[in-house]
C-alpha cells in the first residue's frame, strides 16, 4: 500500500472515530466496489450480496475502533465482509456444509479454464451451493487454511476439505457441459 493510501484511511479512521459520517462515506467510496465484489462471491445473488455489503459496512462502523492499524484496513474490513457473508447463509441455511450431492473424479482439460471469462467463472462459483462455495472462497481466493475454515465455520478440517474437493468436482462437471 502506498503511503498516501494509509495516510488517506488513517486521517478518515481517525475521523470517523472523532464521529465524522462525511468521513466514513469516503471510506465507504474507497472500499465498497471491492467489498462488493467479495460478498458477491459468497452470494448467489445481487440482491444478498447487497444486504451482506450493507451489513458489513454497518459492522465495520460499530468496529471502527477496535482496528489497530496492525495491518491491511482493507484486509481487516475483507475479513468482516467475508463473517457477514457466512452468517447470512447460516441464516438462510442451518446446514450448508452438509454433503450435497456425491460426485464422480471427472478430468478436465486446462485449456477449458483459458476459454472463460472472469464474469463466466464467478458465476460458476456463484452457482454452487452454499457450503462448496463458502469453503471454496475461503481457501482458494482468501486463503485460509482448512483449520482457519474449521474453526470459522464451525465444521471439522477434514468437512473443509471435503466441501473444498466437491467445490472443485462440481465446477469441473460445469466446464465440461456442453454449451448449449
Amino acid at each position: 500500500m502506498t503511503s498516501e493510501k494509509y495516510d488517506t484511511e488513517r486521517r478518515l479512521i481517525e475521523e470517523c472515530l472523532k464521529g465524522n459520517s462525511t468521513a466514513f462515506g469516503e471510506l465507504y467510496k474507497i472500499l465498497s466496489e471491492k467489498m462488493y465484489t467479495v460478498s458477491l462471491r459468497y452470494m448467489q445473488d445481487d440482491n444478498d450480496a447487497q444486504d451482506v455489503l450493507q451489513e458489513a459496512f454497518i459492522r465495520i462502523y460499530k468496529n471502527l475502533s477496535s482496528f489497530r492499524f496492525n495491518g491491511s484496513f482493507e484486509g481487516w474490513c475483507r475479513r468482516i465482509v467475508v463473517n457477514s457473508a457466512i452468517e447470512h447463509i447460516r441464516k438462510r441455511n442451518r446446514h450448508p456444509f452438509d454433503d450435497i450431492e456425491t460426485t464422480d473424479a471427472i478430468s478436465v482439460d486446462a485449456k477449458s479454464f483459458e476459454k472463460l471469462s472472469m464474469q463466466d467463472l464467478m458465476g460458476m462459483i456463484r452457482s454452487l451451493p452454499d457450503g462448496y462455495r463458502t469453503v471454496f472462497n475461503m481457501y482458494v481466493i482468501e486463503g485460509y487454511s482448512h483449520r482457519e475454515i474449521g474453526e470459522t465455520l464451525g465444521i471439522s478440517e477434514n468437512t473443509s476439505k471435503t466441501q473444498l474437493f466437491k467445490a472443485r468436482l462440481a465446477l469441473q462437471k460445469k466446464l465440461n457441459k456442453p454449451a448449449v
